[in-house]
């Protein structure tokens, strides 16, 4: 077994605007058993596919994908700042076999990551630094979009990448399922909002600060039914995790990307980093996944889920399917 797979969603509200704490508590304990694990499965690198939210990538140069060879925290809604253990050597390997495969990557030597790369390091290992990464920034907010099979495309090379590497590889893809938060859209914003979008990296303190504390009283709205956004959609995740479970991607990326947006809200296109995740896992052969947790938390502007798999190759102790449901979740 040289690869296994932990998906899971993100939310910069995560410990600023709680569910109930029976809820938070019942996520702690699935991210726990992820944990678990990825420890058991010892990682020697890690590779992880994920959105950005406006502050590592703007407008001023905005790529479908992205393989970062050095990258950085922004260190946004209090999480950890600072530099990742990235393995550039890894990472120059992956963008080659991406495009050799004909998938368009950048590569960047200075790469600004932000939540929705970070928080998944947390949640797994507790810190930035504690086992070499790739990381693999998926434009999931800016439009233009290319066309969701795109992102499976992109997994699909780089599982064909890491297959080479001859070293325990674990997949993350960070982001989903169906939500619809306060990221700014360029043809929609006012002049100010245009220039922080083309040119708003690395914000002041005070001004990150106001950003966040927006989206706090957002998520307050939103979870009491008030505001423009978008419910979250069960049904639709539902259908976005029985779909990767069964390897039937079709079902997902076949859609054009007004599907995402009327199913499941504007960043319900996050679900291109688990694609990609998932593509990559699938280029190893079959595989089975090992837990599948959900629960809609509109406190968190999330479906929130988390997943693991690994390839059907592993020892037939292994293979046991044990899911995760919340009570009343599915």
């Amino acid at each position: 077994m040289t690869v296994a797979l932990c998906t899971t969603s993100h939310s910069p509200l995560i410990g600023l605007h709680d569910p109930p704490p029976q809820v938070r508590a019942e996520v702690d304990g699935v991210l726990a058993r992820a944990r678990v694990f990825v420890e058991e499965f010892d990682p020697q690198l890690v590779v992880v596919f994920a959105p950005d939210h406006y502050n590592g990538f703007l407008y001023d140069m905005m790529p479908p994908f992205c393989v970062g060879a050095a990258a950085s925290s922004v260190g946004d809604y209090g999480l950890p700042a600072g530099p990742l253990d990235v393995d550039r050597d890894a990472a120059y390997t992956v963008a080659r076999h991406a495009l050799g495969a004909g998938v368009d990557v950048a590569v960047s030597e200075d790469m600004q990551v932000d939540h929705g790369l970070v928080q998944p390091l947390t949640f797994l290992f507790g810190s930035l630094t504690a086992v070499p990464v790739v990381p693999v920034f998926v434009n999931c907010v800016a439009d233009p979009l290319g066309p969701a099979v795109r992102a499976r495309h992109l997994g699909a090379a780089v599982g064909a990448a890491v297959r080479e590497l001859g070293r325990r590889v674990l997949v993350v893809g960070s982001g989903g399922l169906s939500h619809d938060p306060p990221v700014p859209r360029l043809a929609e914003a006012p002049p100010e909002v245009v220039e922080r979008l083309k040119h708003g990296r690395n914000p002041t303190r005070e001004q990150r600060a106001q950003r966040e504390s927006r989206t706090v009283v957002a998520a307050a709205d939103f979870a009491q039914g008030r505001g423009p956004y978008r419910p979250l959609n069960p049904d639709w995740d539902d259908l976005v995790l029985r779909s990767l479970a069964g390897g039937d991607f079709g079902a997902i990326d076949g859609h054009d990307n007004d599907w995402f947006v009327a199913e499941a809200g504007h960043s319900a296109h996050e679900v291109r980093t688990w694609l990609a995740a998932y593509a990559a896992l699938a280029a190893q052969g079959p595989y089975d996944v090992r837990s599948s947790y959900y629960r809609a938390i509109p406190e968190w502007f999330a479906g929130f889920a988390t997943t693991t798999a690994l390839p059907r190759q592993a020892p037939a102790g292994d293979r046991a399917r044990a899911v995760d449901v919340a009570d009343g979740a599915r």
